[in-house]
């Protein structure tokens, strides 16, 4: 365990734990004082969309635990694990000044021991989109968070509403197994020009950036489509894939969904949600619309 100073907190330091054993120590204390306790787990290199969810944690919870934790399950045999973004010291630094109270940081062995042998697996939220893609992704993802929720004991959990799939995926799970968490999906965080903030935003190249900002303006002119009253969703998404195919990119899919369950939707009635991946350059992007939904 090691102290981060610089909270946002007047008076208090981020306390920053390794061990799996520790850091349960200190948080069922909290829990025995009757403390809220909110939960944001990460892969790391953080930007302001992380942030964003620490600060949704922050106004639901007394205290605030996120975790980084490059997951391997949930990257393929073939995917960017290796050269995935690491920046631990900035993490803590932006974690101590967002007014994070506990960071956990995990080794690969202290989350899977030896002889570990459990997955955890929502069968249909996780088909198709990125699930046809990355046919082991949400396994290694709903694996991965739910070992972390048994550490934790979050009374909330928050996760961008970027990943949708993962977001409806982890819903799912909370669901179905009776999990005495909230998940809650924070609202999508982009940078000025536009396009999405992502980790992986920093293997694109300034030529490869500029193209990348098609997803957000075809997302734009597809919500203005549907504003203007339009409700079929192959008029939604010819809006948005015309935007990609005036810089030459190929959408891995452009498709109509229902917002709560992913069921896909031929007219955008009720919440939906038009949801992108594709690849730019060599960094795969992912970016969603909703529309439909009514304001709380």
């Amino acid at each position: 365990m090691w102290e981060a100073v610089g909270n946002s907190s007047p008076g208090t330091t981020m306390l920053v734990f390794d061990r799996v054993t520790t850091l349960k120590q200190h948080l069922r204390k909290l829990e025995r004082q009757g403390l809220r306790i909110g939960f944001v787990p990460t892969m790391g290199a953080l930007h302001d969309g992380h942030l964003s969810l620490i600060a949704q944690a922050r106004a639901r919870a007394e205290v605030v635990v996120a975790s980084v934790f490059v997951n391997p399950k949930q990257f393929g045999p073939t995917e960017d694990l290796a050269r995935y973004p690491r920046d631990l010291e900035g993490d803590r630094s932006k974690l101590a000044s967002a007014g994070c109270d506990v960071l956990f940081v995990p080794s690969v062995e202290e989350m899977y021991p030896p002889g570990f042998q459990t997955e955890v697996e929502v069968t249909q939220a996780s088909q198709g989109l990125c699930g046809a893609a990355r046919p082991q992704h949400f396994k290694g993802v709903t694996t991965v968070v739910l070992r972390l929720f048994s550490i934790v004991h979050p009374h909330v959990a928050v996760f961008g509403e970027k990943d949708y799939q993962q977001l409806t995926v982890l819903r799912t799970m909370a669901r179905d197994l009776g999990l005495d968490v909230e998940v809650i999906g924070a609202p999508l965080v982009r940078e000025p020009d536009g396009l999405a903030m992502s980790s992986r935003n920093v293997y694109l190249s300034p030529e490869d950036r500029q193209r990348a900002l098609a997803l957000s303006r075809g997302l734009r002119q597809a919500e203005a489509r549907f504003a203007a009253g339009e409700r079929r969703g192959a008029a939604l998404v010819d809006a948005a894939q015309a935007e990609l195919s005036q810089v030459g990119l190929t959408a891995e899919y452009l498709e109509l969904r229902d917002a709560e369950n992913l069921e896909p939707r031929a007219e955008a009635r009720g919440p939906v949600v038009l949801l992108v991946a594709c690849r730019v350059g060599a960094t795969r992007l992912l970016d969603n619309v909703i529309m439909g939904r009514v304001s709380s």
